[in-house]
């Protein structure tokens, strides 16, 4: 496992662009979201999908969830219309993550299998979004809750020492902040409140 220490609030360069080599050449990483770590991968890389879901054990009806840049990022890969878009503009970045219909640009595999959704994220993390301007294009995510836990791994020492052997790059900053996102529905005709999360629902409610 490559361990690169980054400070949280002025990324080196340097470490972010070897991060994002090795995550095009399809390693799996540890990295710093909004609200805690995240585990990610690249978008198209099936075998690094089916990494993160043995290592998480996910079910067959995951929700994925893509992590953009910006709102541009988001309208290829999700249906948006001019309401929705309004919505995402007075939100993102933040510590949101919005259900939406997923575009043709979403390979199948990642989308629900009944409903044909994908979760979308627009951070505020600068760590986070150096991490994808130099990939250049966005990432696979989910949150980094272990089998069997209920909470996000938050320690990096713990992360270390329990992911050693089972991910390939893992963007240390220190200690996370315990919690997750409010996750928004909006593939539907209201919006839905799935989980309240650090970003405030009150306006979908």
């Amino acid at each position: 496992m490559l361990h690169l220490y980054v400070h949280p609030e002025n990324p080196q360069d340097r470490l972010i662009q070897q991060a994002a080599a090795r995550i095009r050449a399809g390693d799996v990483i540890v990295y710093p979201a909004d609200s805690t770590y995240a585990i990610g991968c690249q978008l198209g890389n099936k075998d690094a999908v089916e990494r993160i879901t043995r290592i998480r054990r996910l079910p067959d009806q995951h929700q994925y969830t893509l992590i953009c840049r910006d709102l541009s990022e988001i309208s290829t890969y999700a249906k948006v219309d001019n309401a929705t878009y309004r919505l995402l503009k007075n939100h993102t970045p933040g510590l949101y993550t919005f259900i939406l219909t997923g575009t043709s640009e979403v390979p199948k595999r990642l989308m629900h299998p009944k409903r044909k959704t994908i979760g979308i994220r627009v951070p505020t993390n600068p760590v986070c979004q150096a991490l994808l301007e130099a990939l250049g294009e966005p990432m696979l995510t989910t949150t980094l809750t272990l089998p069997d836990e209920t909470t996000p791994l938050d320690d990096p020492f713990e992360i270390a020492d329990r992911l050693e052997k089972l991910i390939d790059v893992f963007i240390d900053v220190g200690m996370g902040t315990l919690g997750e996102t409010s996750v928004i529905d909006l593939s539907g005709d209201e919006a839905v409140v799935v989980r309240e999360g650090l970003g405030d629902v009150s306006k979908f409610v």
